[in-house]
């Protein structure tokens, strides 16, 4: 492969994948599309050779376009996606518009033109997990979303699998645990948190914090991602995981130490409806057949570099910070 097409590549994790591949495959020719939505930022880009990295603005949705951009291309990786819980609670269409009918668009362009595609998912498709329970989710896990996010990531990978199995799509897929690291929307748990604080407010938690996610570093993700990509067996779906369970409780007081402050300096706000309890990745599939480990297996040091990053980058973060909040105060969280 040398030339590669990125959807949703000037977003958080997209545009990750997009520095990395950057760094790690400097032959290769990429081009992002990106509708460059509320939660993108064209900076996430910035500084990378134009010779090699090209962004085109559009929507998955658009059949010509996608067509077109897949035609040329040698193959596909698939991130573009409306993601934020809170939002697909308020308002579901755009999940449902993006995530399967954007996927459909994809797919069939991908089929069409004889495509290699990888399709990025989540872990919230397998709902949920009680807090003591000692399982993690596998690839054999059933699928039980709980929410207009989940399902629409559910639907879009079930679309991916019908057209591998009926049409031959040369496809594999992944569902990842919580990505966390540099380029984040402030609306997500850890930037809004770190941002809070930096701003010398107090951090949020939802209900009494108990929550659980698996939490993975971005760069992580995304060399896990190119492993897939070039070694992945067509029709196989992987489990992208790094063994980083952590409460929201914990995360936001590790948040606060890192920081300076006192760690129980927090304030308890609405839950979310249907808050899922727990996540837990077993990426066992993922390591033993492909060979993949994770680089950031000390949380508190990625959390840290993560944190530094938003120190840095002010200028960044600050023009989205206040109408995110506004967002967030009407719906009482």
């Amino acid at each position: 492969m040398e030339k590669v097409l990125v959807t949703g590549g000037a977003g958080f994790i997209g545009s990750n994948f997009v520095r990395y591949l950057y760094r790690v495959r400097p032959n290769w020719q990429i081009t992002v599309l990106d509708a460059l939505t509320y939660a993108v930022n064209k900076e996430n880009l910035k500084g990378l050779d134009e010779q090699r990295v090209s962004l085109v603005l559009g929507n998955i949705c658009d059949q010509a376009l996608v067509d077109k951009l897949i035609a040329e291309t040698d193959a596909v990786v698939h991130f573009a996606a409306e993601s934020h819980n809170d939002n697909s609670l308020q308002s579901p269409w755009p999940f449902v518009e993006t995530n399967i009918i954007g996927t459909f668009r994809l797919i069939e362009a991908a089929r069409k033109h004889g495509k290699r595609f990888h399709h990025i998912s989540t872990d919230e498709v397998y709902g949920d997990l009680e807090l003591s329970d000692p399982q993690k989710f596998t690839e054999t896990t059933a699928y039980n979303p709980s929410s207009p996010y989940s399902s629409t990531k559910a639907g879009s990978d079930h679309l991916v699998r019908a057209w591998v199995r009926s049409f031959g799509l040369k496809a594999t897929l992944s569902n990842c645990s919580n990505n966390y690291g540099p380029y984040q929307h402030v609306e997500k748990f850890i930037p809004r948190q770190v941002t809070e604080v930096l701003l010398g407010r107090q951090p949020k938690l939802y209900g009494q914090g108990q929550n659980v996610r698996d939490w993975i570093h971005t760069e992580d993700h995304s060399s896990a991602v190119l492993t897939i990509l070039e070694k992945g067996k067509i029709g196989e779906t992987y489990l992208i995981g790094a063994n980083g369970e952590k409460n929201n409780k914990e995360v936001v007081e590790l948040i606060l130490e890192i920081l300076g402050k006192d760690s129980q300096d927090y304030e308890h706000v609405n839950d979310r409806p249907g808050h899922d309890l727990r996540y837990a990745i077993d990426s066992t599939k993922l390591r033993s057949e492909l060979g993949w480990q994770p680089k950031y297996t000390d949380f508190r040091a990625g959390l840290s570099d993560t944190i530094e990053w938003y120190k840095q980058n002010e200028t960044w973060w600050k023009p989205q910070k206040a109408i995110t909040e506004a967002k967030y105060q009407e719906l009482g969280r």
